[in-house]
Formats: structure tokens, sequence, C-alpha cells
């Protein structure tokens, strides 16, 4: 009998194969998408499509599903540390908004069962994973909440847990998904980037595989534990290894777990089998897609100062550059002092502009903009990093308007609250102009606010897989360096 079957995240990449799914098997299927993560591309046709946050559910989805498959959360784990505010807006405060919509269609004398899609970081090293990650910390409760709610209360619920999804219509960017980020590095020449030590293991499970369980799951599944992954188990270094090519290590990271305990019995019990495998998806990529032509693995780099003059963001640079050998980092700095300068990773080419004094800075804007210029028409950069909204960012953002090179900028200890007017006018103007916008707390709450609606995270082109994984490095960084 066809049902209403209401989809959160339902223009996500699990989500938009989920409602094509249940669309062909005859259901009246609701996409709930506030569009954070999820592309207007991946809209099903035939799908009733409505743009809302899952706080308003009750407003946005007035009728009366008999199931909900609740997926619109936030799903990336690392990218989490970077983003606890959104990660609680969404994963808490919206989540919170289901289970009570979920409660209410039952208490007004209607069945509707709740599909939690829960995380299988829960099962991560010996179940320490969800301390580790906002992401992981919100799903594992969650999980409990839906589950004591469910038994408490006599509603009808299954909790699931995906296994590291990949397939078509996976995300690029920086909430995209690790094969995704792989395929553009091995497409653009770029050397894959993997976390330390590498032999961390993950069961990566077929999008196809995942939707497959979930239909099982929804018609049948009663009660928690209804794991959904691939029996094979790869350590990232082996996937790399699949795709060919170099490989780049990233310094290790706390959220990052090593293992995760596989538990898929309950699923298999309803009759569900994972049918595809990563090694055979990958090998018809690569057979499909020869690698590109190798590139520079180069980034320029702008800052208002460096070393020997430096604050926390310098240092962090610099400690990243010791731990990345094989990516060039050209720094165009103030020059602020005459003295040598001695000491230098030697993946860091320092191009100090100016007359060695305090008005260095100020010169920044003009003398920062050529020599960055002179550089890019040397060398093929992947982005322009500044390290802070300063000077140096103006010089990024000049280069960006006759050269069409992403700026990416990065926020450490700068505090705009202590800036007089006439300098807060001149930086925003910079944040509003680059392409990518990262900071802490009310850091991006200013730049969100200034942008006036542009998102804080455009592409970076050809630099967006490589510098997702660089950037996450530098701001762990630039953490340790405030801690000390």
């Amino acid at each position: 009998m066809a049902k209403t079957i209401l989809v959160t995240g339902g223009a996500g990449f699990v989500g938009s194969h989920l409602c094509r799914r249940l669309l062909e098997e005859g259901n009246r299927v609701i996409s709930l998408d506030n569009y954070f993560a999820g592309s207007r591309g991946n809209d099903v046709p035939g799908v009733e499509c409505r743009d809302g946050h899952t706080k308003d559910i009750a407003t946005f989805v007035p009728e009366k599903p008999d199931i909900i498959f609740h997926l619109g959360e936030y799903a990336r784990v690392e990218q989490s540390v970077l983003e606890p505010d959104v990660v609680h807006d969404l994963n808490v405060v919206g989540t919170a908004a289901v289970i009570e919509y979920w409660r209410s269609r039952n208490a007004e004398g209607y069945v509707c069962k709740l599909i939690y899609a829960g995380s299988s970081t829960k099962f991560g090293d010996g179940g320490m994973t969800p301390q580790t990650s906002p992401y992981a910390a919100t799903k594992a409760a969650n999980t409990i909440k839906v589950r004591d709610i469910g038994e408490r209360e006599h509603l009808p619920y299954a909790v699931t847990y995906f296994y590291n999804v990949y397939g078509p219509g996976e995300r690029a960017g920086i909430y995209g998904t690790v094969i995704e980020w792989f395929k553009e590095m091995h497409v653009r020449g770029e050397p894959l980037t993997v976390v330390s030590p590498g032999t961390q293991q993950r069961n990566f499970t077929h999008v196809f595989d995942i939707v497959d369980a979930l239909m099982v799951v929804g018609e049948k599944g009663k009660g928690d534990e209804f794991g959904i992954g691939a029996e094979r188990a790869y350590t990232m270094l082996e996937v790399a290894h699949l795709f060919g090519g170099e490989v780049v290590m990233l310094p290790s990271r706390p959220s990052n777990r090593m293992t995760s305990a596989l538990h898929t019995e309950k699923t298999r019990a309803l009759g569900w089998e994972p049918m595809r495998d990563l090694a055979s998806y990958i090998r018809e990529f690569v057979a499909a897609h020869p690698r590109g032509e190798q590139r520079e693995q180069r980034v320029l780099v702008l800052s208002t100062s460096f070393f020997p003059t430096e604050g926390p963001a310098e240092r962090a640079l610099r400690k990243l550059a010791e731990a990345l050998p094989d990516v060039q980092f050209d720094v165009v700095a103030g020059k602020f002092t005459d003295d040598e300068v001695t000491g230098l990773p030697k993946n860091i080419t320092l191009h100090a502009v100016g007359m060695g004094h305090s008005l260095d800075k100020f010169l920044l804007p003009i003398l920062g903009f050529h020599a960055a210029y002179v550089l890019h028409r040397e060398h093929r950069y992947l982005f322009a990093w500044s390290l802070m909204a300063s000077y140096a960012a103006l010089a990024g953002v000049m280069l960006k308007y006759v050269s069409s090179l992403p700026l990416l900028i990065t926020f450490a200890d700068q505090n705009f609250e202590k800036y007089g007017f006439i300098k807060r006018v001149f930086l925003d103007h910079v944040v509003r102009e680059a392409t990518q916008v990262y900071g802490l707390g009310n850091q991006e709450a200013r730049a969100a606010h200034v942008r006036r609606g542009k998102p804080l995270r455009q592409t970076l082109g050809e630099g967006d897989a490589f510098a997702n994984q660089l950037r996450y490095a530098y701001a762990q960084t630039v953490e340790g360096e405030r801690s000390l």
C-alpha cells in the first residue's frame, strides 16, 4: 500500500537516492531540506521538495506521514570540530523538533514510524569516538534519545548506522566524502592526502546498498542497532593506493578514529546483504578517468608579517609546513626588518616586500599584490591563502580580481571589535570578497553578517579537495598555538 513518507535531508547524497527509490515504489514522498549541504540539483522530479530547517518541521510539513526518514543532520566528522555552533543548530535543535513532531503525530492517533540515521562513529575505537567531535557526540546522544522515547512511549522507530557511504552523486567541497575527494584529486593530478598514520580502517558502503537497507528497515525494522556497512574494511592508505599516484601524509587528528566495529547482524536478519565492493568501484572509475597531469603542489600565502615577526597564525603555518615537506608555500609578507631570515622550513620561501620598518604593512596592498602577481605568472597555484583579514588579504583580493585565483581567508586570534570604524570598513570589504572564510565563534558570525547572504564557503575550484584537508590541519595547529 502506498504511503506518505517524509525524508529530511532529501536533497542530500543519501536522501536523494532514497527519495527516488521511495517514489519508484509508488509512495507519496516529501523532502524537507534547508540546502545547507544538499543541492537543488538533487531534487527528484515527482517528490514534493520543501525548503526549510528541521526545527520548523511542523510548519513545513503539516501532513501526517506514515514514515519519517530523518537524514537531515550535519554529517562531517572532522569539519564539525570547526563548526560546533552549526552542528548544534542542525543536530540538536533540529532533531529535537523532529522527535517532537514524531511524538505529536502518534499522539494524534496516527501511526508514524521514525527511522533515524545514526552514525557508525558511535562504535569507533571501543566506544570512545563520541568524545572526540561535536558530530560524533550529537549523533550518539540523538540515538539514545530516539531509543529512550520510543521504548518509554511505545512509539514505532528504528535506528540505523551508516558506514562511510560512497557512490554516484557524492558531494564534493568541504562537506564532501573522502572517496569523492580522492576522485577529484586523481582527476586533477593532485596527490591524495591521507591523515596519519594511514592505517585507520573504514568499512565503505555503496549508497545503493544503504538505500536497500533503509527500505527494509523502514518496512520491518524495530528498535536500535541496525548497522548498514560492507563487510570488508580498508585502511586509508589501501584506498589511496587503489587510485594510484602520489600520497601526501597529513598530521594526525584527535577526531580521526582508528577502527569502527561493524554491527550489521540485525539488518542482515531482515534479509539485507551488501552487494557492492569499493575496490571494484574505484577500479572502474580509474579505468574511465585517467589521472590528470601532475600539478605543482604549491600554495600562495599572504600575510601581513612573517618570521621572525609572527603571531599564532604565522607560527602555525611554519609548523604545518614542517609536517608537510612535499607541499611548497610561497609566503608574501611585509619585510619589517633588514635582518637576515634563517631557520625557515625548506618548503617555505619568504618573499618579503617593503622598506624594513613598521610602514611596510601599509605598502602591502600594492607591493604585496605586485609580488603575488609575479609569482602567479610563474606558477600554477592551487589557491591563494591569507592568514588573516589584513592588509595582505587586500593584496589577495586584488590578485583575485585580475587572475581569478580563489582566495581563502582564515582567522586566528583576530578581534574585530578592537578595530576602529575605518579599519573595520576596510576589513569588511576583504571578508566580503574572499572565496572562503573560516574563523571561530563570533568571527564567523560577523563574517556571515558582512557577506550579506553570500555563503562563507564558496568553491576554491581545482584547489578544493586539497585545500579542505590542508585548512583543517592548519586550524588544528592554530588551536595548539592558542593553548600554549
